[in-house]
């Protein structure tokens, strides 16, 4: 997040562009802390190993990454034209 606010900074992308920034900031964030919840009520649930528990853990951390790789993609559409206007491409 910090990168990105410093690159928004130093490349002054648009008002639109750091409100889709702000936005991917707090998906991430949120589906972090779903992962968390939903890894924490498994393990209280089912203390013991268990393949229906470890698959549920997998998921939702599967949906972190997931909404990370989304948000990178959305932040190199943004940041990528400007670096090539910087760099003289």
């Amino acid at each position: 997040m910090l990168l990105v606010i410093i690159a928004g900074i130093v490349l002054k992308i648009t008002q639109a562009e750091w409100i889709v920034c702000i936005i991917l900031f707090g998906f991430v964030i949120t589906i972090e802390l779903i992962n968390t919840a939903i890894e924490t009520t498994v393990d209280i649930a089912m203390p013991n190993i268990n393949e229906k528990a470890k698959l549920a853990k997998d998921i939702s951390a599967g949906a972190v990454l997931i909404s990370a790789i989304i948000s990178v993609i959305v932040g190199l559409i943004i940041f990528i034209p400007k670096i090539l206007i910087v760099i003289g491409l």
